[in-house]
């Protein structure tokens, strides 16, 4: 799979809803539930996080949900790219971009979204071959305006943006000619999860759904 073909299945999966629920999930036993709520709300596209212990086994149950497609968040490293993949994922997405994590995802099918910040880091995806990438740290980044102005002068590059996103700005993002979807954490609050409270998150979700 060339970066072009990761960029046209990135495209595909970020075309599914307009927001990718960024899942941070410390307890296995909830992510069939979680990501059945989410998928009933709307969302069926779901980045778990590698930043707890149990992350993998999240991404192994949650790829047996019906109507989801589940990736692996926060990959930093080419046995990231490795275990993701063999958990279940379907398409990684990355806080930056290194050649060594790229040449991992080419190497194991596994489509990429990579993170870029600045108009020099857009540009060498680009002439990589990436022309979906996520936009990280969003907020901090400059927001909605940043990456209008980056969209200017390069229109041929489409983005998630990822980092601050909420309901507040979301729409802010999204009415961007160069974005396709966002990245956002508060579709699925920690106590709902913990608590078990699906209606709350599918709600949520459902919501999220109609944004644009």
């Amino acid at each position: 799979m060339t970066p072009a073909q990761h960029s046209i299945e990135a495209r595909n999966i970020a075309g599914l809803a307009p927001i990718i629920p960024v899942l941070v999930v410390e307890d296995a036993g909830k992510a069939a539930p979680l990501a059945q709520a989410l998928v009933a709300g709307g969302l069926p596209a779901l980045e778990v996080t590698l930043r707890t212990p149990a992350a993998l086994e999240v991404i192994a149950e949650m790829a047996k949900v019906e109507g989801g497609v589940v990736g692996a968040g926060t990959l930093l490293t080419p046995q990231d790219v490795e275990n993701a993949k063999a958990a279940g994922a379907r398409f990684g997405v990355s806080p930056g971009a290194t050649d060594r994590l790229i040449d991992a995802c080419l190497a194991n099918d596994l489509p990429l979204l990579p993170g870029a910040a600045t108009a020099s880091e857009v540009m060498a995806l680009y002439e990589k071959g990436f022309d979906m990438l996520k936009f990280f740290p969003a907020e901090a980044s400059g927001g909605a305006a940043a990456l209008k102005a980056i969209g200017a002068p390069i229109p041929q590059v489409a983005f998630c943006p990822t980092g601050g996103v909420s309901p507040g700005n979301a729409s802010d993002y999204l009415s961007l000619p160069n974005v396709i979807c966002a990245g956002g954490s508060w579709v699925a609050p920690k106590d709902a999860v913990a608590q078990g409270d699906w209606a709350q998150i599918t709600a949520l979700a459902r919501d999220a759904a109609k944004l644009c």
